[in-house]
């Protein structure tokens, strides 16, 4: 995923580069690594001051890992997420536990409510409409 505008980057609050979250695939007695669930792969957007963002698609598709990444609820795979701290950018990614706790004051998950959620049966002209 890329931001779709080749906006100004000089006001980033988030950068987000080649995020990945693999997880691995146990089996037998001694839970033996036979395989990756690539749940992230490779994402990488940013937002500017005053922009907002909103990561849609179907049920399954990363969508909560990687905001979960992001708020480093879970240690990513691979990536850097950047995000503004007083001007400098710092790796979200790689910061010291006890940095992680100010840094999450700036950042915000919001859920969507799911009876106001995207229904498959419906266009998004529908939906938006």
């Amino acid at each position: 995923m890329t931001n779709g505008h080749a906006g100004s980057r000089k006001s980033v609050l988030l950068d987000v580069k080649g995020l990945k979250k693999y997880f691995p695939i146990r089996r037998g007695l001694l839970q033996k690594t036979v395989g990756l669930v690539k749940a992230v792969d490779d994402v990488t957007f940013f937002v500017n001051r005053g922009e907002t963002l909103s990561l849609v698609g179907e049920s399954g598709c990363g969508k909560t890992t990687t905001a979960r990444c992001i708020l480093r609820a879970i240690t990513p795979t691979a990536g850097q997420v950047l995000l503004s701290d007083n001007g400098a950018l710092v790796d979200v990614a790689t910061v010291p536990k006890s940095r992680l706790r100010s840094l999450r004051r700036q950042m915000q998950m919001i859920f969507q409510d799911p009876f106001s959620s995207l229904n498959p049966r419906m266009t998004l002209l529908d939906i938006v409409g």
